[in-house]
């Protein structure tokens, strides 16, 4: 795990992007801004008043809070511009120029607006906010990247020491954390999402499972039907993945299973990224694999939006919100 992040800090360190943190009194969130700063490894930009956040860095003992860029949401001549943006993103859904102004005042939606504009590369929160607080923001003002309209959420997972599984002990596994019943397009946009996950944050040389409770036929069902279509619709998409289905879980990681139930498969036996039928599924998985197996999930690291905006759980630690800073850098910087 130390390898991972210390592979993401450096790379972020040599690439500074400029990362939002619109939560910018919580506690937790100012120590990890803190050391962010310190380390040299983003600039980053808080949403608040400099007064409070200035008293609040005092207190906490802070000494590098004054090197980020602070923008008052209460500013309303600064930010008529960001007001005027969202006016016209959302004017058809009846939102008018004194909705928007009020909107802005929201910090979620004006550090959305800021990376809209250019001015900022990605945002981080959730220590304070909910998860549909956040996405709502993101889906509003940023929408999803071209071509996608499925938002979901991975999580790398790191094995115990000495485990067979994965790239170094590395796995990535979605849709863990967003959409409850994919349907087969929804499914190959996971997939394609999560290949880029798996390469640019994970590491990996990404070998993708597209899971079932069925191999190669071996049952009949409408969703494995589902599955097997969203296999050809993600090749379709993108035909440089290596990627196979319909699999179950064994012939997709285990090579004596593979050999038996799905011979000539190239990814059986050796996938690395496993992509699951439904929501039930992922989440299931990922909290057994962590809990039973003793893994490391790192995540939700959310995909498909147009720029990289990360949600934090909000039992989270200074530590975990700094490495979700790492990783939305590291998004931040595969899209340049």
């Amino acid at each position: 795990m130390k390898d991972l992040f210390k592979r993401l800090e450096d790379k972020a360190i040599a690439n500074k992007q400029r990362i939002i943190l619109p939560e910018s009194t919580e506690p937790r969130t100012m120590q990890a801004a803190d050391k962010i700063l310190a380390n040299g490894v983003a600039d980053i930009i808080l949403i608040g008043d400099a007064t409070e956040i200035a008293a609040k860095a005092a207190e906490l003992g802070l000494q590098n809070i004054g090197k980020a860029r602070i923008v008052d949401p209460n500013d309303e001549q600064a930010n008529e511009k960001y007001a005027q943006t969202f006016y016209e993103l959302r004017k058809k859904k009846g939102v008018t120029l004194e909705d928007a102004r009020k909107k802005i005042k929201d910090p979620l939606y004006l550090g959305c607006l800021l990376i809209k504009h250019g001015e900022a590369d990605g945002q981080v929160a959730g220590a304070q906010n909910t998860t549909g607080n956040v996405l709502r923001a993101a889906f509003q003002v940023l929408k999803t990247a071209p071509g996608v309209s499925a938002v979901s959420g991975a999580f790398i997972m790191l094995m115990p020491e000495g485990s067979p599984y994965g790239e170094n002990g590395i796995m990535v596994f979605a849709d863990c954390a967003v959409i409850p019943d994919p349907d087969a397009k929804q499914l190959a946009q996971i997939a394609v999402s999560t290949n880029e996950t798996a390469k640019t944050l994970a590491g990996i040389s990404p070998h993708i499972a597209m899971l079932s409770f069925s191999t190669k036929g071996s049952a009949s069902h409408e969703k494995v039907d589902k599955v097997v279509e969203a296999t050809k619709l993600a090749k379709e998409m993108c035909p440089e993945l290596d990627i196979d289905g319909e699999m179950q879980a064994d012939a997709a990681i285990v090579p004596s299973v593979a050999a038996t139930k799905a011979p000539g498969s190239q990814v059986a036996g050796k996938a690395n990224v496993l992509v699951f039928p439904d929501l039930g599924v992922g989440n299931i998985a990922y909290k057994l694999v962590q809990r039973i197996a003793g893994a490391t999930a790192v995540g939700p690291v959310l995909q498909g939006l147009a720029a990289p905006v990360n949600d934090l759980s909000r039992g989270c630690s200074p530590e975990d919100i700094y490495k979700t800073i790492l990783l939305t850098c590291n998004q931040a910087i595969a899209r340049h």
